[in-house]
């Protein structure tokens, strides 16, 4: 029997996403059911799907319950071989599904995937938020093949060979659904931001590979949920990475690590005071408030600690700081880093 895929569109009140980008996952999506989960939204997103794409499944959840609560909630009740999850912000170009299913068919040690990604207002510049593939450095600070911090390099093919990641962009990110599965899907309590470098890495540790697939390309505008300065985000980026390390760390490079990490942190905190931007401040500082007074992320730990673990491994760690290498030394494209 051929394997299945199912394109699952996140949305909340996004139905402006919807009206812009769904036709072109209509249009270049023939061979995988289409299907939107909606986050308990108060706009019409549902009304407008339903009057103009009554094809397209819906999934309609009770709350907001988030990125990774929400996609955690509506995959329960779907049976597809392979899953992408796509933001309602995405449009995606012809025959863009196939390299990535072909990848999983192909090579079965392979358990998620991601396109290349530019972006939708700049279409020969790579996207923030996946580019051409996503990488961390030993602090849990990520960066892309295409975007170091906020430098986005142009596309010149530069990076059109298909390649080993560390993460894949939750833009638009295929796994496996029965790895997924397995996982127990994204951590919830993360809410948004990180859930997916969180994910890729439970994937490795598990023994399996992520991918960067050059010959699928879509387009995301990014940021059309929470903008780049909204403190909220901000929160969720400093906290949930902190929760990432203490997850995946081995035990000998968790203190000195996460020390050094709220150290940068801080850094990163005065550097917002310095700017008059004392909300961001006042994130961080909530931030490793809340990671402080985070007791059952200790639990979480506990459970992975019966996978395999590959943390020393893996080759798409950078073994330096990111920091140092982009401030101090100035290397400001990914060419650079390695």
């Amino acid at each position: 029997m051929p394997h299945t895929t199912a394109v699952v569109i996140l949305n909340w009140n996004g139905v402006d996403q919807l009206r812009t980008f769904l036709p072109s996952v209509i249009t270049h999506t023939p061979n995988a059911e289409i299907i939107v989960a909606d986050n308990a939204s108060t706009d019409i997103s549902v009304e407008w799907i339903q009057q103009n794409y009554p094809s397209v499944r819906i999934i309609t959840l009770n709350q907001n319950y988030g990125y990774a609560g929400g996609y955690n909630q509506a995959l329960k009740s779907v049976d597809a071989d392979y899953l992408v999850l796509l933001n309602s912000d995405v449009e995606v170009t012809e025959d863009w599904l196939q390299p990535l299913v072909q990848t999983f068919e192909t090579n079965p040690a392979v358990a998620a995937c991601q396109p290349k990604i530019r972006s939708y207002r700049e279409k020969k510049v790579f996207e923030y938020a996946g580019a051409a593939g996503g990488y961390i450095d030993q602090y849990g600070i990520p960066f892309c093949k295409g975007r170091v911090f906020h430098e986005l390099e142009e596309d010149t093919n530069q990076y059109n060979q298909a390649a080993e990641i560390f993460w894949a962009s939750g833009a638009c990110i295929a796994v496996r659904n029965d790895i997924f599965k397995r996982i127990g899907g994204f951590d919830a309590d993360f809410f948004a931001h990180m859930e997916e470098i969180d994910l890729c890495w439970t994937i490795h540790r598990m023994g399996y590979s992520i991918q960067y697939i050059p010959e699928s390309l879509v387009y995301h505008v990014g940021a059309a949920t929470l903008k780049k300065d909204n403190p909220k985000k901000t929160f969720l980026n400093f906290r949930n990475s902190l929760w990432m390390l203490q997850k995946h760390l081995p035990s000998n490079k968790l203190f000195p690590v996460i020390f050094l990490r709220m150290c940068l942190d801080g850094l990163a905190g005065l550097h917002y005071l310095s700017k008059g931007q004392w909300r961001q401040c006042l994130a961080v500082f909530n931030a490793h408030m809340s990671f402080y007074f985070s007791a059952k992320n200790k639990g979480k730990r506990k459970r992975l600690k019966q996978l395999p673990f590959y943390y020393t491994d893996v080759p798409v760690i950078l073994s330096k700081s990111l920091i140092w290498a982009y401030y101090i030394r100035g290397k400001k494209v990914f060419n650079q880093l390695f």
